[in-house]
């Protein structure tokens, strides 16, 4: 199992981000896919993840802000975030679960500062 994260940086509050995952290595199509973030001193939290199915679910934290997607054609998940904030600032990693084992993504950076 791979993934390859992308979109990550540095954006002023308010302004928006969107990350890529792609996947190899994995049934995509049936796989729930999510997004993590860990905030420095923080525990590891769940941001938002997505059914095969398409079926979301999103932390109350980011609800109306950030919109999790995927492209099944090319084993990719998206994060669209917007308005952000820098609560927001965090390594953000991309996941998905077989039985007992879980998946991780290499995590890429999102800071919100002015």
């Amino acid at each position: 199992v791979q993934f390859v994260e992308s979109g990550g940086g540095l954006v002023q509050p308010g302004g928006s981000l969107r990350l890529s995952c792609a996947a190899s290595g994995i049934a995509f199509t049936i796989s729930t896919m999510g997004w993590f973030r860990q905030a420095p001193g923080k525990q590891r939290e769940l941001v938002a993840s997505i059914t095969g199915a398409g079926t979301t679910n999103y932390a109350d934290s980011v609800k109306g802000r950030f919109t999790i997607s995927r492209d099944n054609a090319k084993n990719t998940v998206y994060l669209q975030m917007n308005s952000l904030k820098p609560e927001d600032t965090a390594v953000y990693y991309c996941h998905t679960a077989r039985g007992f084992l879980d998946y991780w993504g290499q995590g890429t950076q999102v800071t919100v500062s002015s």
